[in-house]
């Protein structure tokens, strides 16, 4: 029978169960000192089994299952007022609930992890330095042989006051320490939160073409809509980002936009920092925990105006939301594909819907999902058909790999191309989805093949490195000199991978700079930047590289894009790969031409009469994508049908394989046979073996999601109580991006 008293608080705290977690508040601990009290979305501090733990409150209540004797008190309340705000906190649970992950561990997931640890925000008062009013004069011997001293004491008579970073930054500390033991400087602290805007923009922003002006104007950021920007690669999108985050701005709003990856963050952000006077903060994985709880703060309290970032800033906190945008809406980057495996632009929408404001989606290759959605009346479908300015459509051309002579996957055709390109002071851009130097390496003589230890994969020669790595798990060794098999020293890189072509292209053009672009080359602080510098240079380059280079990046000064091969997504089991080739054969063909001159682009391929491959080449990603929604539609396959999986990995195969029968054995107990619900597996993964650990997968669908949810909730409960979910990792993916 449950107990009642008011002072009951149910707590999530990071753990993999499934429930939350039911405490007291004593009366003498309800309120902190500062007069706030424990509120849905304050973290406590509480004990939970043998150790410390920091929760957050999720309901109040004056109930309980359990005995309130048994009941444990909280050990202190950490927050004077909600770390989270209501209609973000209803995200969270939402998003929980979704995609069918433990409550406490996607709360926390999504917290900096300074907050995780316990730790209060961060002050955001700013240090500015001023001259203090001392009445003796200031005379030439006060900054004898101190020039440094002299020139900071000349700034600040000059400006007034100045922040302590800009200080830092132009002048060293010793001279200001030496100015502030004299008496002649003195600090103050000043809040940055609540900033008002008074001049909002830096630059004057860009003349807008017909079909940009109408894709702003029908824009409404009054109310929740939620808009798909389908403009072709250079038609403009990210000037109407600015000018609707303009809007939002005078509208005394906040921008949070989303980036797919964080090679983009320094160019994204130097361009709305050049366009706007509006504090900006970026949230990624590369900073530090304090960098990014401060970044979190200012956009919490209204300090930032327009918040950057990557998957995981969905979760940002707003002061005044007024305007969600994501670039390269499309891309599989937005989904998480381990742990919480949310999709962040579909909760973009989500939230958007919650906070009541519009939302922007831009794509030059729309998802099928989002296309859908525009045919069903659910998203508003804004064109941009041309490009921005006097800039063109690229020429492709298909080069038939079958009656052309290669070296380092490079076809005597495209050599040319890149030699005019070259010689007409423009520069190239070379593809190749495949880093290291060769995908394997291979005995002549007897055929033996370096295969990692530990997945179901070879490992790839990197040349620079001397190594051979697995880019499945990351192990790696030493190129042998011996093959172990035979003895021979005729070991041969089999295959292309960046490093070899870069090495090839290097040799036929001896006097031309080359950039390669992936993983390993770009691994060093500012080795992007150099990129950007020496291609915005204008100089004649070559630029080789893999998707890094596919993605919304703007390079004027290229006329040329080689795919070096097309043929990779053609013939996987995934049904969504014809739909990525598709997008990253158009996304990397996109960054020709984006200049005054026109571009071209050569796709090599083995299938050059592919059907897929011909409405590419020869019409348009619109009519691609009409295609590839036809055939989901004939064969019932996502946005058409909804889908699950239940995945499985155990150092035994059979155990995994053995725990999604009896996870289809349950799901299929608990629902009438009526139910339109299909069920394929178990089956082994793609790559069954990865990382020493066998993977299986169960397929779960249905045509309505409502069939699909409770199906799932019982059945991770279920398995959650099972004896042999115990040997075994398992999770389940909802709309999974990955099969």
């Amino acid at each position: 029978m449950a107990e009642y008293s008011p002072n009951i608080i149910r707590v999530a705290v990071p753990s993999p169960l499934r429930r939350l977690f039911d405490y007291l508040v004593p009366q003498d601990s309800q309120q902190k000192d500062d007069g706030g009290r424990a509120d849905v979305g304050c973290r406590v501090a509480v004990t939970f089994g043998r150790q410390e733990v920091v929760g957050l409150i999720v309901a109040i209540t004056n109930s309980s299952d359990i005995d309130i004797d048994k009941l444990k008190p909280i050990n202190k309340l950490l927050d004077s007022v909600p770390l989270i705000p209501s209609s973000l906190f209803e995200l969270f649970n939402w998003a929980a609930n979704y995609y069918q992950y433990p409550i406490g561990d996607a709360l926390f997931s999504t917290l900096p992890t300074l907050l995780r640890r316990g730790e209060g925000l961060p002050d955001l008062s700013t240090r500015y330095w001023q001259l203090t009013e001392k009445e003796s004069p200031i005379n030439d011997e006060v900054f004898a042989r101190a020039p440094n001293q002299q020139a900071l004491f000349d700034r600040l008579k000059e400006n007034g006051s100045v922040p302590d970073s800009i200080i830092s930054t132009e002048f060293s500390r010793s001279a200001l320490a030496a100015l502030e033991k004299k008496g002649l400087v003195e600090s103050t602290l000043q809040s940055d939160e609540g900033i008002e805007l008074t001049n909002i923009l830096k630059q004057d922003p860009l003349p807008l073409n017909d079909s940009q002006s109408r894709a702003l104007n029908n824009i409404d950021q009054h109310r929740f809509n939620c808009y798909l920007l389908d403009g072709v690669t250079g038609s403009g999108k990210t000037e109407i980002y600015l000018q609707a985050i303009d809007t939002a701005l005078r509208y005394g709003r906040q921008a949070l936009v989303l980036i797919p990856e964080i090679s983009l963050t320094p160019q994204t952000e130097e361009r709305f920092r050049d366009r706007f006077n509006a504090p900006i903060v970026t949230l990624h994985s590369g900073l530090t925990d304090k960098q990014r709880l401060l970044a979190w703060t200012k956009a919490k309290t209204g300090a930032a105006k327009i918040i950057l970032g990557t998957r995981s800033a969905i979760f940002t906190p707003l002061c005044d939301p007024g305007l969600i945008i994501i670039d390269e809406e499309h891309d599989q980057s937005y989904k998480q594909q381990e742990g919480f495996r949310y999709s962040a632009r579909d909760l973009a929408v989500i939230r958007a819907r919650k906070e009541e404001i519009a939302i922007i989606l831009g794509s030059a290759t729309p998802s099928i999902e989002s296309l859908r959605n525009c045919d069903l009346g659910r998203y508003k479908h804004l064109v941009l058909a041309d490009r921005a300015g006097s800039a063109v459509q690229p020429d492709w051309s298909v080069i038939d790999l079958k009656s052309e002579q290669c070296e380092a996957g490079v076809s005597a055709s495209t050599l040319l191309a890149i030699e005019q390109t070259i010689s007409n002071g423009h520069q190239a851009l070379v593809f190749l989805n495949r880093r290291g130097f060769a995908p394997a390496i291979i005995c002549h003589q007897c055929g033996w093949t370096a295969d990692c230890r530990s997945c179901d994969s070879r490992l790839t020669v990197h040349r620079a490195r001397n190594r051979l790595i697995c880019h499945h798990c990351e192990y790696q060794q030493g190129i042998p000199h011996l093959c172990p098999g035979c003895q021979s020293q005729q070991l041969v890189p089999v295959g292309e991978g960046t490093e070899r072509s870069e090495e090839y292209l290097a040799k036929c053009f001896p006097t031309t700079k080359i950039l390669r672009v992936d993983r390993d080359s770009t691994r060093k602080k500012g080795a992007m930047k150099a990129v950007y510098d020496t291609a915005n240079s204008g100089e004649p380059c070559i630029l080789i590289g893999t998707q890094m280079l596919a993605k919304g990046h703007h390079f004027p000064n290229v006329t040329l894009v080689a795919v070096l091969d097309a043929d990779s997504g053609l013939f996987s089991p995934d049904f969504r790969s014809h739909e990525r080739l598709g997008q990253l054969l158009t996304q990397v063909a996109g960054r020709s031409g984006r200049g005054d001159v026109r571009g071209q682009v050569y796709i090599q391929t083995h299938q050059p009469q592919h059907p897929l491959l011909e409405i590419l080449t020869t019409k348009s990603y619109v009519s691609f994508a009409k295609t590839i929604m036809a055939e989901r539609d004939l064969l019932q396959l996502p946005p058409f049908r909804y889908m699950a999986l239940v995945r499985a990995e155990s150092e035994r195969s059979g155990e995994a394989e053995m725990l999604l029968r009896t996870a289809r054995q349950i799901a299929e107990s608990h629902v009438m046979p009526s139910k339109k619900l299909e069920y394929l597996g178990p089956l082994p993964a793609m790559m069954e073996k990865r990382a020493g650990r066998y993977r299986y997968t169960l397929q779960i669908s249905a045509d309505k999601r409502s069939l699909i949810q409770p199906l799932l909730a019982s059945l991770s409960i279920a398995l959650e109580n099972h004896r042999s979910a115990r040997k075994v990792r398992w999770s389940i993916d909802v709309d999974p991006q990955e099969l």
